[in-house]
């Protein structure tokens, strides 16, 4: 592994140490059951007794993302979970950033840890600008 890969492999893996973290602590918020958590479920439109089982959910989906056979899988049932938060924010007028950059760290954490990943997502580079062919 070249020194260029190994950097992008760290930081792949902080940023997805920091998602992790971060969708911890929501999950541990909802199963401590706070007023604070049930005034902000109500304010959303949710049930308060959906509280303990959307954190089953997140922490469901957390734990497929911290475990590398499960990651994509993982990332992808993030994703819907944060689509979701994305939605139910959107259609209460309230600011929705929160979980939509919580869901491309979710990718880019994946993207810069999996080499797979990048392989299948390459990001391309600008073609040379000279008239010659690129050399392979």
């Amino acid at each position: 592994m070249n020194a260029n890969n190994k950097i992008l492999t760290w930081t792949g893996r902080v940023i997805s140490v920091l998602v992790i973290l971060m969708m911890t602590f929501s999950a541990v918020m909802k199963f401590m059951n706070l007023p604070d958590v049930a005034k902000q479920m109500k304010d959303l439109g949710y049930p308060a007794g959906l509280t303990f089982i959307l954190g089953i959910v997140e922490i469901s989906c957390v734990i497929l993302y911290a475990i590398p056979q499960t990651s994509v899988l993982g990332a992808v049932l993030l994703t819907g979970y944060l689509g979701g938060a994305v939605a139910t924010h959107v259609r209460v007028n309230e600011n929705f950033a929160g979980p939509a950059i919580g869901g491309v760290l979710v990718w880019l954490g994946l993207f810069l840890r999996d080499p797979r990943i990048r392989a299948l997502l390459p990001i391309r580079r600008a073609l040379p600008t000279s008239a010659e062919p690129p050399k392979p």
